[in-house]
């Protein structure tokens, strides 16, 4: 299912909830998948999710807090929608740190439960895009030797080549040799670039704010 064709998981253990959500959802021309708990969300199984979830906070079972902290660690790319009926200002704090995009409170108009679901899509969107990024520059440089990986990190940290041979602690044609290896594999044409696959791999950290 492409990007074009998002899916929006509702999980309500209230029935005609559910059924309302699907309707309304479903006349906006988006496909629904709907879920009476947690536990059948996850063990529906969803190897690659697009879409966003709508997720009632308190359920019997896995409610919607402990729902959101499963999805979070299992690495789903899956923006999360909150409604309550019970809400509260420490509850609606907790569930935004956390990551979910809005937090709102039953009974919710179209207007507002759609503006939402369009900011989750879109989120989503930027989301798998940097697992995305993030995946194809770990696999740029999984086959990097060991010195190889060494001499890349200095190099992108902005370290001289003269640099970079004395923290190894080898020759500088050595440092040259392994330079070029690296920018070969890794497929970039400058330091800079160098340096962003580095960062979107987890072996940099974010760059300074000016």
């Amino acid at each position: 299912m492409g990007d074009s064709e998002p899916t929006i998981f509702v999980v309500d253990d209230d029935a005609a909830v559910r059924d309302s959500l699907a309707l309304l959802i479903g006349q906006e021309g988006l496909a629904v998948k709907s879920f009476a708990s947690a536990e059948a969300f996850l063990s529906a199984g969803h190897p690659e999710l697009r879409g966003c979830a709508v997720i009632d906070l308190r359920m019997p079972g896995m409610d919607g807090v402990r729902l959101q902290e499963e999805i979070s660690r299992r690495g789903m790319t899956l923006p999360v929608i909150f409604l309550s009926g019970h809400g509260d200002i420490p509850t609606t704090v907790r569930c935004i740190k956390a990551g979910a995009i809005d937090f709102l409170t039953k009974p919710i108009t179209r207007e507002s439960l759609m503006s939402s679901i369009r900011s989750a899509l879109e989120e989503g969107k930027l989301k798998r895009a940097q697992a995305e990024t993030n995946q194809t520059a770990a696999s740029k440089l999984a086959s990097l030797t060991q010195r190889e990986r060494d001499v890349m990190l200095l190099v992108a940290q902005g370290r001289s080549n003269k640099a970079v041979a004395r923290l190894l602690n080898i020759s500088h044609r050595t440092v040259e040799i392994h330079k070029a290896r690296v920018m070969h594999k890794s497929g970039v044409a400058n330091i800079l670039d160098l340096a962003e696959v580095a960062r979107a791999a987890g072996l940099l950290g974010k760059p300074p704010v000016d």
